[in-house]
């Protein structure tokens, strides 16, 4: 793992060198181009902090082909002077993408900076002075925006934590002390089962896993690693076969998009070694063979390895699981806490970020070797399946009577599956009365904006609820959807695939743009030897999509249309004889 991320990183350091602005009236000068806008960006993710990780990494690594070279210290210097002209003047930097003059963004930075100096500041070679006195100021400055600043998402607390723990071993200030305890004091916002809030497995639960770690030692509070652990014990069966992350629930920007282990090697790796713990040092495995890279900026491996020599030779692993059924937070009391919103004051608003009310929802996982599917509520898909190569990435339903998806919001077991039910409600609002009236409301212009509709009193409603039946068969799996009342709601049901694979039969209609309607026979998806095959197409009527219900790019979706009273049966058939579950 050693060797293979020094080799990773020389092969990063060539390829960042080669974007890096030599031209000294840009006014990049010095900063690594992001090849994706064409701009040098200060940021921990594309911007020029990663770039330079990869280059320290290599400057003092003996082991590194690029050791003590003197070419790659003047480009360092170079890079390191950008990233300190553009540091605003309250401290902070702009990551390019949003969150200008931002305190959280800043935080990741001086995480990954911190640890970088400090693996420089630890070597005695006198011509890395100029990096050190760049990146010290660059840090120093940062103090103000840290001990003032805040954040808008519940994984920047714990960021902010770790950059002012950071700041606290640099400088050594007690107040970076007494304002990381300031959020920490806000308590852990993570499930029994091991969620955290954004229930983003593809990116802020590792984000939240590591910052934590950093802050507990630090901070000296070893009892921020308990929900580390909790989460990546959850982590264990949010991987599919292949090493993809399940996503298919997120409640952030990796919602339905490919991610990999990768960000969870620091975390399994530390903790393994913590603990002498056998499954997190599988996991760590296993997400290093996802490492093309040692990482960005705040979570560079091999910067971690240098620092921390002992990281360099993991403990022994034990076989992870291939065969496996669990419901995650089914016993988590979330009604109970939705119960005390009111309470909190905040009368349900909130700016910059969101309440996140989908926290702690029911999620089932479930592994058959390579088969593995995810059973969710309160997102858009509620049911998901990989079969080998063959990827159903979401089944969604989507109605007119509250325009867009249905989200399912319970989920219960049954003898072979489980019952997932969603209710939406939709009224109609009576005039205001007299008494509540504002003065506009009598003058030549009456703003709709200014009326109180608060008061309005709510008539007609109507209640719109579906149930799913996911049930497992010896063949695969039967989805069975009913829906009553209101009479004459179109419906649609869509089967999301990857965009790898193909579809060898079944009575399709091309809508185009890799969209169809499906309205009888079998249809069967293929993707390499595998596929699955799905009976149930049906045309209830001819609408091509729901407002509202925007499908996924860069896929293949297959509608059903249906129209209420509906009680419908979906087969799903699986290819036999694939291998029970590949070597981890």
């Amino acid at each position: 793992m050693y060797k293979q991320l020094v080799d990773s990183n020389d092969r990063a350091v060539e390829e960042g060198l080669s974007r890096q602005v030599l031209d000294p009236e840009s006014r990049y000068y010095g900063g690594t181009v992001d090849p994706f806008t064409g701009v040098a960006w200060v940021n921990h993710t594309t911007g020029t902090p990663t770039e330079m990780c990869y280059w320290g990494a290599a400057l003092v690594n003996p082991d590194s082909k690029y050791y003590h070279d003197e070419q790659l210290l003047g480009r360092l210097v170079l890079a390191a002077a950008f990233v300190l002209r553009c540091q605003h003047a309250d401290g902070t930097i702009s990551p390019g993408w949003t969150n200008y003059h931002s305190p959280p963004d800043t935080a990741f930075v001086i995480v990954g900076y911190a640890q970088l100096y400090q693996l420089l500041s630890r070597q005695e070679w006198a011509p890395l002075a100029p990096v050190l006195g760049s990146m010290r100021l660059f840090l120093e400055r940062t103090i103000p925006a840290m001990l003032t600043g805040g954040g808008h998402t519940p994984n920047h607390r714990w960021v902010i934590s770790a950059a002012l723990a950071y700041l606290h071993e640099l400088f050594g200030l007690p107040e970076a002390v007494r304002r990381a305890e300031q959020w920490l004091a806000e308590g852990m916002d993570i499930t029994p089962d091991g969620e955290w809030t954004e229930r983003s497995n593809g990116i802020y639960s590792a984000v939240s896993d590591i910052m934590l770690i950093h802050a507990a030692r630090l901070l000296d509070r070893p009892d921020l690693l308990e929900p580390v652990r909790l989460n990546l014990r959850m982590m264990v069966y949010l991987v599919h076969p292949s090493g993809e992350v399940v996503t298919d629930y997120s409640g952030r920007q990796d919602l339905g998009h490919v991610h990999d282990l990768s960000p969870y090697y620091l975390p399994y790796a530390i903790l393994a070694r913590l603990d002498n713990d056998p499954l997190f040092a599988g996991m760590a495995e296993w997400a290093g063979r996802a490492l093309s890279n040692p990482g960005v900026c705040s979570v560079n491996v091999l910067v971690r390895m240098l620092l921390e020599p002992e990281l360099q030779q993991p403990p022994a692993a034990e076989a992870l699981p291939v065969k496996y059924e669990t419901v995650l937070n089914g016993e988590f009391l979330r009604h109970g806490y939705l119960a005390g919103m009111e309470a909190a004051g905040h009368q349900g608003r909130i700016f910059h970020s969101r309440l996140h009310t989908d926290f702690g929802a029911p999620v089932t996982r479930y592994r058959d070797g390579d088969t593995s599917v995810t059973l969710m509520t309160e997102t858009p898909s509620f049911f998901a399946l990989r079969h080998g190569q063959v990827r159903l990435l979401a089944v969604q339903l989507a109605t007119y009577f509250n325009p867009g998806y249905v989200p399912m919001q319970e989920m219960i077991r049954l003898p072979q599956g489980y019952r997932l039910t969603g209710e939406q409600k939709k009224g109609y609002y009576g005039p205001v009365e007299t008494g509540l009236l504002p003065e506009s409301a009598g003058a030549a212009v009456s703003p709709w904006y200014l009326l109180p509709h608060h008061s309005r009193l709510l008539t007609h409603e109507q209640t719109f609820r579906a149930e799913v039946d996911a049930e497992r068969t010896g063949t695969g799996w039967k989805l069975r959807l009913q829906a009553a009342e209101p009479g004459e709601v179109m419906s649609q049901l869509s089967f999301i695939f990857g965009n790898e694979g193909s579809f060898t039969s079944g009575g399709l209609k091309d809508l185009g743009e890799d969209c169809y309607l499906w309205t009888s026979g079998a249809l069967r998806y293929e993707c390499g030897e595998d596929w699955i095959e799905l009976t149930g197409g049906e045309a209830g009527h001819l609408a091509t999509s729901v407002r509202e219900a925007n499908l996924q790019n860069n896929c293949k979706a297959v509608l059903v249309n249906l129209m209420t009273p509906f009680d419908k049966e979906i087969t799903i058939t699986l290819s036999p004889s694939l291998q029970e579950g590949r070597d981890l």
